[in-house]
């Protein structure tokens, strides 16, 4: 589903913005914070790719097919979130920094919280763990919420130190990550 999905995205994306497809290939990280954050990500990214797998091969879950399928919607569901705010917003890269030409985004998804990509991202990862068969891969995936939560509140610190705007458009939309809650 990924490798079709990704696939139609990435060509998609391509065509209709090529300098934000560039963007999203840079992974250099420049923010000191960011650095470190990411260090912290790819421990846990690596726990993310290993367990599933073991947890496959050794047959510690049972998950049933219809919760495996509820949760392949849910990934997909997020996925297309994830589309919907590149669609929305060409200065979303992968590296936080403010760009020369960048403005604030305060449509489309950025309308409900103001990380929508974090909030999809979130979603995905948590219900990849049962997508994928595992009940021992959930505490693993769930390690990512914390990465998203760091990373992001260094974002905002670095958006509102440089993005003009950027301080109403948090007065305006309240919600950081997930809806009616933070």
């Amino acid at each position: 589903m990924m490798l079709v999905v990704g696939s139609c995205a990435s060509l998609y994306l391509y065509k209709r913005d090529p300098r934000l497809v560039e963007l999203r290939l840079q992974t250099k990280e420049k923010v000191p914070e960011q650095k470190l954050i990411m260090k912290f990500g790819k421990v846990v990214f690596l726990a993310v790719s290993l367990v599933p797998g073991l947890d496959h091969r050794y047959g510690w879950s049972r998950v049933p097919w219809w919760l495996t399928i509820a949760s392949l919607a849910f990934v997909l569901g997020a996925y297309l979130l994830a589309l919907w705010v590149m669609m929305v917003n060409r200065f979303a890269s992968r590296i936080i920094e403010v760009q020369s030409d960048q403005s604030v985004i305060s449509s489309g998804p950025y309308r409900i919280v103001r990380h929508p990509m974090y909030l999809g991202a979130a979603i995905m990862f948590l219900f990849s763990s049962l997508a994928l068969g595992s009940y021992w891969a959930l505490p693993a995936f769930a390690m990512t919420i914390p990465f998203y939560v760091f990373r992001l509140l260094n974002e905002e610190r670095v958006l509102l130190q440089g993005l003009p705007g950027y301080a109403d458009y948090c007065l305006q939309t309240r919600f950081r990550l997930v809806p009616y809650v933070w």
